[in-house]
């Protein structure tokens, strides 16, 4: 059988992970031919994906019918109907886990709700942790301030986590910082570091979705040349990514953390001789760098116009 691009990709050191997960897809054995012809080799999820999952057909109906016989909080259920799917992928990819411990990960995530509640996702993100003993295990913690926190004490307890909703390059460095942390408490406790993984997953997708809204809205203007270095942009160019979330930021954030991954120092050979590791995901959807980056710089101006025509109406009230 001819490799696909996939198959190509993973043989440059990409590891390639699905971000859906269904009951169809797990009982159809759709996954299963997925990893085999297609190089997948991990699987995330988040609650709208599993709405989607259950409000199509009638493969969670079975479960469904006993759940209500003896639950009655809507959270309950749906976490039992996802768990399921999750412990089930989990179970596919453990091999997969077993040849190379940076892949076959599954990941599950808190309640979004709790994004900006340290104490309540810490402990969501252990009950689920203990709910389901995997070691190919992974639950996603947005990355807000109160998140950093859960993060580290998560990290600091032996359980892998996937940072999720990055959206700048200030937030990813505190989410280093978070693991780092959450590592050095770990080795401190006496605890192994080396079975204790993280990825921090930067959200382009949203962006892509966002940026096709707005171009429908804002005037056409003519493209000029994108930056793509650190210099400063000559005259008739703009900054193509600065600390603005997508593809751009992304790239800098790679840079980042690969410069963080090979810094010397105390906190990097103990992190080192402890196994600890780190990855950063891109989360891509249909990329598109130039439109992004025109449609940025158009809604920073119309902030600026703003501002200015908000302090000339202060001074004329005043």
């Amino acid at each position: 059988m001819a490799e696909s691009r996939l198959d190509e990709l993973s043989a440059r050191g990409q590891s390639v992970w699905i971000d859906y997960l269904s009951r169809d897809l797990l009982e159809t054995g759709e996954l299963k031919r997925m990893m085999e012809e297609d190089a997948v080799v991990g699987v995330t999820s988040n609650p709208t994906i599993f709405q989607k999952a259950i409000s199509q057909g009638n493969a969670y109906d079975e479960q469904l019918k006993e759940l209500l016989s003896r639950e009655s909080d809507p959270k309950e259920i749906f976490l039992h109907l996802a768990v399921r799917d999750v412990e089930n992928a989990l179970d596919l990819l453990l091999p997969v886990h077993e040849r190379n411990a940076q892949d076959g990960y599954v990941s599950i995530e808190v309640d979004p709700t709790l994004a900006y509640d340290t104490e309540a996702t810490y402990k969501e993100a252990i009950r689920l942790h203990e709910w389901i003993r995997r070691p190919n295990l992974y639950v996603k913690i947005p990355g807000t301030e109160p998140g950093l926190k859960a993060i580290e004490d998560c990290i600091a307890g032996g359980h892998s986590i996937n940072v999720t909703l990055l959206f700048s390059l200030q937030m990813h460095k505190k989410a280093m910082e978070a693991y780092v942390c959450g590592l050095e408490r770990l080795v401190e406790g006496g605890g192994d570091a080396s079975k204790v993984r993280s990825v921090a997953s930067f959200f382009v997708s949203r962006v892509d979705t966002e940026t096709d809204k707005r171009l429908h809205e804002e005037p056409r203007v003519p493209r000029r040349p994108l930056r793509r270095g650190p210099d400063r942009p000559a005259h008739g160019e703009h900054d193509a990514g600065g600390d603005d979330p997508g593809l751009p930021g992304s790239r800098r954030g790679a840079r980042r953390h690969r410069r963080r991954r090979s810094r010397r120092g105390p906190r990097a050979t103990a992190r080192t001789a402890a196994g600890g590791r780190r990855r950063l995901r891109r989360r891509r959807g249909d990329a598109r760098e130039g439109r992004r980056a025109e449609v940025l710089r158009l809604v920073r101006r119309a902030a600026r116009r703003r501002e200015g025509q908000a302090r000339d109406r202060r001074r004329l009230s005043s």
